[in-house]
């Protein structure tokens, strides 16, 4: 095992803020679809007090999640981990997602305003709490009306059920899109400016109202994260995604920072036969490919040569990419748990960084897709 040659990067912030919204997360967010089917329900409970003691007070799920056992299982497991203990739920920021179907009936998914109150509502009784604080639409739904949508998420915001609003699994322009509503919705329910007191006529006009803050500027009613599938091996949310989010002012929020395993050492457990979850789904997928596999087997000789664990080495270079807030991880164990924390707090150096994007490296030319995709 060689030592590595040059310097780390300093550990950055552990907590960041949620786009430009007031609330802060933990840089690493505990994601929960392993809940129900791979870890069962005392293990999922521990792993959720590990994470919390670890500093990890983000954890995200969605209403389809423990589809393995019943569809809302996951919810109604984390639901059963608040009443417990129910002051924790003060400290944790909670997440959930609408819109996948939850069954046959017709308005049983899609983002139609009676689908998103009533899922909101089932979710919270799952829950068993009274707010989420992130309510994110888990996939666009290109035939839902948005200016219903944002009817729908204004009632439930100003009921206190839910505080911010985000999107999962959107295109860029996806996102533009439903953000053009937000703002056409604001418009129209706005108050309307109060009429001119006629005894002031030609009078020196009123000092316009002081600047929002930056802590004020974001409306509730607007998407204040995305989260989208961004790892080594699959950057195409370089391209228009992270740049649509960050130009809304959004925060990002990888999924699958190990592409389902693969980066996380798939080839060496392959050969040990202790493979899990990289002997199926996406890493079983891309490891058939030949040139796909000499790639990874050298990613394994490069972390080996640096002495650090792939799994640590793949997530600590999505939690540094630019415009990164937090990413979603999904441990089985406290082991991987820990790993996660590791990969957080030793950042990979620039030389580091660099192989990496050797290895795998961005589409065409690297950053956001160029104008009008003239290359």
């Amino acid at each position: 095992m060689t030592r590595r040659q040059d310097t780390a990067a300093a550990p950055g912030p552990t907590r960041a803020r949620l786009g430009r919204t007031p609330l802060t997360v933990s840089r690493l967010c505990l994601g929960t679809v392993n809940f129900g089917g791979r870890v069962d329900e005392p293990e999922a409970h521990r792993l959720m007090d590990h994470a919390l003691h670890g500093g990890i007070d983000f954890i995200d799920t969605a209403n389809i999640y423990g589809w393995r056992v019943h569809k809302g299982y996951t919810e109604e497991l984390i639901g059963r981990w608040f009443a417990k203990t129910p002051a924790r739920r003060d400290d944790v920021v909670l997440a959930t997602k609408v819109g996948n179907p939850m069954d046959d009936a017709p308005e049983g998914g899609g983002l139609s305003a009676k689908a998103v109150v009533a899922a909101c509502e089932a979710s919270l009784r799952r829950l068993r709490t009274d707010r989420i604080d992130l309510y994110q639409l888990h996939r666009s739904d290109r035939e839902a009306d948005w200016a219903e949508l944002w009817d729908a998420m204004d009632l439930l915001v100003r009921q206190g059920k839910v505080r911010y609003v985000g999107s999962s699994n959107f295109a860029g322009w996806d996102i533009a899109t439903v953000q053009h509503a937000a703002s056409a919705h604001r418009a129209r329910s706005a108050p309307p400016a109060p009429d001119e007191d006629r005894s002031t006529a030609g009078a020196a006009p009123r000092p316009a109202p002081p600047a929002p803050s930056h802590d004020d500027a974001f409306p509730s009613l607007a998407l204040a994260s995305e989260q989208c599938c961004y790892n080594l091996f699959v950057r195409h949310a370089e391209l228009e995604v992270i740049p649509a989010a960050r130009a809304h002012g959004m925060a990002v929020l990888p999924w699958s920072p190990l592409h389902g395993g693969l980066l996380g050492g798939a080839v060496r457990k392959a050969a040990a036969g202790t493979a899990v979850k990289s002997a199926q789904g996406r890493a079983r997928t891309a490891l058939a490919d030949p040139g796909v596999r000499r790639n990874v087997e050298e990613y394994e000789r490069f972390c080996a040569d640096i002495g650090r664990d792939p799994a640590e080495v793949g997530l600590a270079w999505v939690t540094a990419r630019p415009g990164v807030t937090s990413t979603v991880i999904g441990p089985r164990t406290p082991e991987q748990l820990d790993g996660a924390l590791r990969a957080l707090a030793s950042p990979l150096s620039e030389a580091e960084t660099a192989r990496l994007d050797a290895l795998f490296p961005p589409i065409g030319r690297g950053g956001p897709a160029p104008d009008a995709w003239i290359t």
